[in-house]
């Protein structure tokens, strides 16, 4: 077990250790206070120093954040579809990724609602270059996938990740959390890279990758922000990319996008998961004989879910309306909301003196609408 080290997040038997050692760390102080304003420092430090697992941590201190994150900066998270998964089973939790924190502790957050086997998530590790983030990661059930390296050490780092997924899921009865591609969805459309599923397939025992995927038991998720709270940070990338240059972060940028997601306005957000990925892989199976064409087939199956059930919000309708210049579904918003809308764009890029940040903007709202009528008709 000592192979998955470098990614793996603690163990119960380090939990007290670690958070003895953050207790006095000053965005402890920070997170606490705003999660437990009423109460003493000391109070929280002392049920800190007697905690002694991660799903005590999580229970206790993490649920209790987030329930002031939706308090303060939402109007309430709803849910759809958990009720078609099992208690005490593990599954493998492939989901659409739009804000680097709260996608993941979201699920969690509901997968704790009602009964369910929270997850291990994957988080890149340029995210947690800081040791208090860190640490914070690892209280937290996050594991490590590791970027910027050589295409060797990129390959060596995949299986080593692949077997920590296959060995969470099968042996320990942890469910998974992963993106479905690196890197949060900027311009809207929400797809998955084969090449996830390829990594996923590198942990595999079996002489056919289906079968490991039916073991695997894949549910796709769909989340979906009235307002994405990161959205104006997201535009620099998208511009950059509209002018075919290469994009680099500033320095403190993923810092600044994770504190802008957890605080920045979203107000509604809804989470669905999809069915278990049984019969659909059974019918790839049946339909393709060539390993190539079964992870594709795969991937559409799980954008096909992700995309089904994505929850469309006046938002997304509105800033379709701007972007063709129609009215096709002002029925399914209020004046007072696309109002509201235009102010934000406004606000957030200023007048249309830059038309390919506007226009992005706008897609970025639109296209969960585009890709919904690929598959039924939005009433």
């Amino acid at each position: 077990m000592q192979r998955f080290d470098a990614i793996r997040p603690f163990y119960d038997s380090e939990i007290n250790e670690a958070l003895h050692d953050v207790a006095n760390h000053p965005m402890m102080k920070t997170m606490m206070n705003f999660t437990f304003p009423e109460v003493e420092d000391e109070v929280w430090k002392e049920q800190l120093k007697k905690t002694h697992s991660i799903r005590d941590f999580q229970c206790n201190f993490i649920y209790n954040t987030i329930q002031r994150v939706l308090e303060k900066s939402s109007e309430g998270l709803t849910t759809s579809g958990f009720e078609k998964l099992e208690k005490n089973t593990s599954y493998l939790f492939i989901s659409n990724h739009r804000d680097i924190l709260l996608d993941t502790t979201l699920l969690n957050v509901c997968l704790f609602e009602h009964g369910l086997v929270m997850t291990a998530s994957a988080i890149g590790d340029n995210l947690v270059k800081k040791a208090f983030l860190s640490t914070l990661a690892k209280l937290n059930r996050n594991f490590l996938v590791l970027r910027g390296q050589t295409p060797r050490e990129m390959l060596q780092s995949s299986k080593l990740l692949a077997e920590y997924i296959g060995q969470l899921l099968l042996r320990e009865n942890r469910s998974v959390w992963i993106a479905q591609r690196e890197g949060r969805t900027k311009d809207g459309n929400d797809e998955t890279n084969p090449g996830v599923l390829k990594m996923i397939g590198m942990g595999s025992d079996e002489p056919n990758l289906m079968d490991y995927f039916k073991k695997l038991k894949i549910v796709p998720v769909s989340i979906s922000y009235e307002y994405d709270p990161t959205d104006v940070l997201k535009m620099p990338q998208l511009m950059a990319e509209a002018n075919n240059e290469v994009y680099v972060k500033e320095k403190n940028e993923d810092f600044m996008t994770i504190l802008s997601g957890i605080m920045g306005t979203k107000k509604r957000i809804h989470i669905s998961v999809g069915d278990v990925l049984d019969t659909e892989i059974d019918q790839i199976v049946a339909e393709n004989d060539n390993a190539n064409k079964q992870i594709q087939a795969l991937a559409q199956v799980i954008d096909d879910s992700v995309l089904k059930n994505y929850h469309l919000w006046p938002t997304n309708f509105i800033a379709y309306d701007i972007l063709n210049g129609t009215d096709k579904f002002s029925h399914l918003y209020k004046e007072s909301e696309k109002s509201l809308f235009e102010r934000r764009l406004e606000m957030r890029i200023g007048n249309t003196d830059n038309p390919v940040a506007r226009q992005g903007f706008l897609a970025m709202y639109a296209n969960p609408v585009v890709n919904k009528l690929k598959y039924q008709d939005v009433i």
